[in-house]
C-alpha cells in the first residue's frame, strides 16, 4: 500500500512539474490567449450592457407610436411609419438586436395579416422569437391563419398543432384547438375534428370555446355519417 501511494505521489509530482515547465516555456502564448479571452468577454459585456441596452431604449420609444397606429387599425402607418416616426418594418430591421426590435417583428407580422399580405406575414412571423408565454402561440396561430387564407390546409394544421402545444394555457390554447378542429373539418377529416373538440371540452372545460364543443361534435358526427 505504501509503495502504491509513493508511486501515485511521484506521478502527481511529475505531472505538476510538466505543467510548470509548459507554463514557463509557453508564457508568451498563454498570455496572448488569456488576453484574447479577456477582450472577448469584455467585448461581449460591452455589446450586451451598452450597445444592446442603448438600442433597446431607442426601440422602446419608437415602438410606442407604431403600436398606437396598430391599435387604431391604421395599418399602413403602423408598417411604414408617418414620416416623423418609423413603423414596425424599420424598427424591426434597425433594432433587431433588441427585445423591442424583436417585438416589432411580431407586430409587423400581425400588421401584414391585417393587410392581407399573407406571404409577408408568414415570413415575418416565422422569424419572430417569442420571449413570453402568449405571443409565441399567437404568432404560430397567425401563420396557420395565413396558410388557411392561401387554401393550404395541411400547413395550417401543422401550425395550429404547434400553437396548441406552445405554452398551454386557458386563454390561447382553446382558441388554437378550435382553429385546428375547424381545419380538420375543412378537409373532411371529421374523426380527427371530433377528437380535438373532445380534447377541448375535457382539458379546458371553463373556456368559452369548450361551451360550444358539444354543438360542434354533434355537427361533425352528422357530417361523418355517425
Amino acid at each position: 500500500m505504501a509503495e502504491n501511494q509513493q508511486d501515485q505521489d511521484q506521478v502527481v509530482q511529475e505531472a505538476i512539474g510538466k505543467a510548470e515547465d509548459f507554463i514557463q516555456n509557453n508564457r508568451k502564448s498563454l498570455g496572448i490567449i488569456v488576453g484574447a479571452l479577456v477582450l472577448a468577454v469584455g467585448g461581449y459585456l460591452f455589446y450586451q450592457k451598452v450597445y444592446v441596452a442603448g438600442k433597446e431604449q431607442e426601440a422602446q420609444t419608437l415602438l410606442f407610436h407604431a403600436e398606437q397606429y396598430f391599435k387604431n387599425d391604421s395599418i399602413k402607418l403602423a408598417i411604414n411609419g408617418d414620416g416623423n416616426h418609423p413603423g414596425f418594418e424599420e424598427i424591426a430591421n434597425d433594432y433587431s438586436v433588441s427585445p423591442s426590435g424583436n417585438l416589432a417583428k411580431y407586430y409587423l407580422g400581425m400588421s401584414y395579416m391585417k393587410a392581407k399580405q399573407y406571404d409577408m406575414a408568414i415570413e415575418t412571423l416565422k422569424g419572430y422569437e417569442a420571449n413570453d408565454e402568449l405571443t409565441g402561440c399567437l404568432a404560430l396561430g397567425a401563420i396557420g391563419d395565413a396558410y388557411m387564407e392561401q387554401n393550404n390546409t395541411e400547413e395550417a394544421i401543422s401550425y395550429y398543432q404547434k400553437a396548441a402545444k406552445e405554452n398551454p394555457n386557458n386563454f390561447s390554447t382553446p382558441i388554437m384547438l378550435m382553429k385546428l378542429a375547424g381545419a380538420y373539418e375543412l378537409k373532411a377529416d371529421y374523426k380527427e375534428a371530433i377528437s380535438i373538440y373532445e380534447r377541448l371540452r375535457n382539458d379546458y372545460p371553463t373556456s368559452t370555446e369548450a361551451s360550444q364543443a358539444d354543438k360542434y361534435i354533434a355537427r361533425a358526427s352528422t357530417l361523418a355519417g355517425e
